[in-house]
């Protein structure tokens, strides 16, 4: 929902109700991951994807019909072994999709979640996607790091899913769980989809060198919160990294060292360290590698350099198995020159690590394409047949390509 909530709360605030499908659940080459939206509004107009455009006719049908009908609907989009480019997915997968109404009667508790996320507090919320009580579909749970509110159905619902996500909301997770109809923890018959909105990851790139310039530009298309940081102001200025979350005049392990007593370095956190010189490198990576864990810890520099900053870093008491943490030479090999191919090379190898991509090329193997183990890796068996005439059925649709789920 992150991508479209702008555009659904300014049609909220204005007393519109829209159709928002999400994706709650993948199955194989899925093309869009668990939490990706489509809305609807009021006026007809489109905005996100759920599959990067094999379902998006169907979709659209859909919610527009959703929007009007107010009746929440669970869908299930897949490859037609007879007409794989009738409404199903060329590419194989399998989606899940909770098709909703929104409005001010459906989602009072909108405005807070646009306000958190709008200003980078962390916010989840859970959905009924399924429920053997239609009056339970839709009902939605906000869910903060110190409580929530709202009315799933029954207290203790609530309080289940309250604390279940909790650990979801920290990891900035996206996942569906299952319940029995009453929040029973070892029950079944209810379904439930948890959407986080963490902030966005931080991204900090050490040395304000043309290398960093295109890194930072880099990691803000990629959804970082970036800060540049150098101890040289005559190179650390806002208009050399225009864009970037801040610019940073500092010795770069105090600064670091800051960040951490602050408690503002996260699992998520990615450390790029390109200031290529020793009297900044080696305090800063002792900082780094002594500190809490983060998602990326990479150095620039020859394999040279390499071998003398582990000896140095050897020498203040950085051990082997943290040393074991960081990454250098920085980056895949990708044969680059410029600052911009190697800015790509040090993304590739973030991305590779946040996935377990392999950094191979993907016309050499014959492994699943998405690592992320929230996509599962087989499809569901035996889906329910398509009811042989039904409301919500988008035209063109085939039975295989979309199953209702419920209605």
């Amino acid at each position: 929902m992150r991508e479209v909530l702008d555009t659904l709360f300014t049609g909220w605030q204005n007393g519109a109700t829209a159709g928002l499908a999400t994706v709650v659940r993948t199955f194989q080459s899925a093309p869009r991951p668990p939490g990706a939206s489509m809305l609807v509004s009021a006026d007809g107009a489109v905005a996100g994807s759920v599959s990067g455009g094999c379902v998006e006719g169907a979709v659209y049908e859909l919610a527009s019909q959703v929007a009007e009908d107010g009746v929440p609907v669970l869908v299930r989009y897949g490859i037609s072994d007879d007409d794989a480019f009738a409404v199903g997915l060329t590419c194989g997968g399998i989606l899940d999709v909770f098709v909703e109404p929104v409005s001010r009667a459906t989602f009072a508790l909108l405005e807070g979640v646009h306000a958190d996320v709008d200003a980078g507090r962390p916010v989840g919320v859970a959905t009924v996607i399924e429920h053997p009580d239609a009056a339970w579909l839709g009902r939605h749970l906000v869910v903060r790091p110190h409580g929530f509110e709202g009315d799933l159905g029954s207290d203790r619902a609530n309080h289940a899913i309250g604390d279940d996500t909790q650990g979801l909301l920290a990891a900035g997770r996206n996942t569906t769980l299952t319940y029995g109809p009453d929040g029973e923890r070892r029950g079944e018959g209810m379904r439930v989809f948890f959407a986080s909105y963490a902030p966005r990851p931080r991204l900090l790139v050490f040395g304000a060198i043309d290398f960093a310039t295109a890194l930072a530009r880099l990691g803000t298309f990629l959804g970082y919160r970036v800060t540049v940081c150098d101890a040289r102001g005559v190179f650390a200025t806002a208009a050399r990294f225009p864009g970037v979350d801040e610019v940073v005049v500092s010795w770069p392990d105090r600064y670091l060292r800051e960040q951490i007593a602050d408690g503002l370095i996260d699992p998520r956190t990615v450390i790029c360290v390109l200031t290529h010189d020793p009297k900044f490198d080696v305090p800063l990576l002792e900082a780094a590698l002594h500190g809490p864990p983060v998602a990326y810890i990479g150095a620039m520099g020859s394999r040279r350099t390499h071998a003398d900053r582990l000896e140095r870093l050897g020498a203040v008491g950085v051990t082997d198995a943290e040393l074991s943490r960081l990454r250098s030479p920085i980056g895949l090999d990708l044969g680059s020159r410029t600052p911009e191919e190697t800015a790509v090379s040090i993304a590739a190898e973030i991305i590779s690590l946040q996935w377990g991509g392999s950094g191979e090329p993907l016309h050499t193997l014959v492994d699943a394409i998405h690592h992320d183990d929230l996509v599962d890796p087989n499809p569901p068996p035996g889906p329910p047949s398509l009811p042989s005439s039904s409301s919500n059925q988008a035209s063109g649709s085939v039975a295989i390509g979309r199953t209702v789920l419920n209605s």
